[in-house]
């Protein structure tokens, strides 16, 4: 192999700094990995350093020839080497060389392993492409390591998890933030990794709670992704700034609002311009693609946090296969993509018309549509519903049939500006299932905690009195019954 793909000095290097002043190795182990190192007995001395370092042993030459010796592969000629080196104050730029070089030689094994594939294997174009995008990821992100992990690894992992959670001291989240005190409750928020599906039929607001979660991670700065496949990303925009700025979806859609809106506007328009909110409104999309935009933007971006489909039935399928084939394909590359990039997706979901039949139109999990496979790859299963949307079909039904006997209709539906909602736990891997109450308030397309039993007073944000006694005017003098909120 050329020499301008490792740098033996270098790495002997490094090595006599870990040795000469172990205190240092923590920086050390934060970036570099024993792939990274070109000779593999320089690679087995530095597996015996992180093991040592773990064990809080002493990180010197008696003990890393014990740790090799003990295994078979210490080589005596390589450590004298080491040990003669000099040891390097400025290791950064030492350090930096030996990563570049590391890159190089795995883009030059890549390089083999895509002509193998292409010309070997029975591959269409789509799955070479898919495995090329998936290596480069591997290579930015340094997790090239295929081995099992043993029973050392797994246990010193999950006591840093536990310590970690100790030291948080929150008794109730866990993974990312839902917004809503009760979910969090209820799910410990959603974790790294976790496939959340949201299901709903038309009409209940699937969308809307989604984009609620979606504007509590951005205020709280945290980066989200939004795959809108049905809707423009100006709309989805639209709706943010009616749950920040609590000013009424519909008028800001015409411009109708006074100078006090209009700089409440201007002001969440601000904080908007300045968020981490990254949003692809391409209506047409399959799992490859999706996956490559977002293994993109992840590397560019790391601070993104959770990643939102709109919706998972009108995603594309590959290769002419059956819609349930295709189905099964999108949900199982959207829990591998979440546990590869380490970040929860949330997909939307549509449920089947045919539970609109019975007395009781709670989803159930047989109610998702090609529901098979996105039950079991899915660690999260929620439920979008609100009573009041059949209430209203109901009284429309009732009107409808009044007229066509030439009867007089009276109706008897009140509409609310606040409905009550539930969000239906299906399924939870790692937790409980059971039901959320909620508070849907339709002017601003907005989902908000229930409030708690005995409490004197809700306030809820950013609605001044001027405001919502005009909006009471105006549905008031209208009389019409305005269509529930999709």
């Amino acid at each position: 192999m050329e020499e301008s793909l490792y740098n033996l000095s270098f790495e002997r290097s490094v090595l006599s700094s870990i040795i000469f002043d172990p205190a240092e190795f923590d920086e050390f182990e934060a970036v570099l990995n024993a792939e990274d190192f070109y000779l593999a007995a320089h690679q087995e001395i530095y597996r015996a350093m992180v093991s040592l370092s773990h064990r809080d042993l002493p990180i010197d030459e008696e003990f890393i020839k014990k740790e090799l010796s003990g295994k078979q592969k210490f080589d005596e000629r390589v450590l004298v080497d080491i040990l003669t080196a000099n040891p390097i104050s400025n290791t950064t730029a030492y350090v930096q060389e030996i990563k570049d070089k590391a890159i190089k030689r795995h883009l030059l094994t890549l390089t083999t392993e895509i002509k193998r594939v292409t010309l070997e294997e029975n591959l269409n174009g789509s799955d070479v492409v898919d495995l090329v995008e998936k290596k480069l990821y591997e290579i930015t992100q340094n997790s090239q390591s295929n081995d099992f992990k043993d029973a050392v690894k797994i246990t010193d992992d999950t006591m840093a998890y536990i310590e970690e959670m100790r030291e948080r001291g929150d008794a109730v989240l866990v993974g990312v933030d839902t917004g809503y005190a009760e979910l969090n409750k209820m799910t410990t928020g959603f974790g790294k990794g976790d496939l959340v599906i949201v299901a709903a039929r038309p009409a209940m607001g699937k969308t809307s709670f989604a984009l609620n979660m979606v504007q509590n991670l951005i205020e709280k700065g945290k980066g989200v992704a939004f795959f809108s496949l049905e809707m423009p990303a100006e709309q989805l925009m639209l709706r943010l700034l009616s749950v920040q700025t609590s000013i009424q979806l519909q008028r800001l859609r015409l411009g109708d609002f006074n100078p006090e809106e209009y700089k409440r506007l201007n002001d969440a328009v601000d904080k908007m311009r300045h968020s981490k909110l990254f949003v692809d409104d391409h209506g047409s999309i399959n799992i490859h693609q999706l996956r490559s935009k977002l293994r993109k933007l992840k590397s560019r971006h790391p601070e993104i946090e959770l990643a939102v489909i709109d919706y998972l039935q009108i995603m594309n399928g590959t290769g002419g296969k059956d819609r349930h084939l295709e189905v099964s394909e999108i949900s199982r590359g959207l829990k591998m993509l979440a546990r590869e990039l380490e970040i929860p997706i949330v997909a939307l979901s549509q449920l089947n018309r045919s539970l609109e039949s019975r007395s009781d139109k709670r989803p159930m999990l047989s109610d998702i549509r090609e529901s098979g496979s996105i039950e079991q790859d899915a660690d999260i299963i929620l439920f979008v519903y609100r009573n009041d949307v059949y209430l209203y079909k109901e009284e429309k039904e009732r009107e409808k049939e009044a007229i066509s006997a030439g009867k007089e209709f009276i109706s008897k539906y009140v509409e609310k500006e606040e409905e009550e909602a539930e969000i239906i736990i299906g399924k939870q891997r790692n937790g409980p299932t059971g039901h959320v109450k909620l508070v849907f308030q339709k002017k601003f397309t907005r989902f908000v905690d229930k409030p708690t039993f005995g409490a004197a007073q809700i306030v809820y944000e950013s609605i001044d009195m001027k405001s919502a006694t005009m909006n009471m005017d105006d549905s008031m003098s209208s009389g019409n019954i305005s269509m529930p909120i999709i």
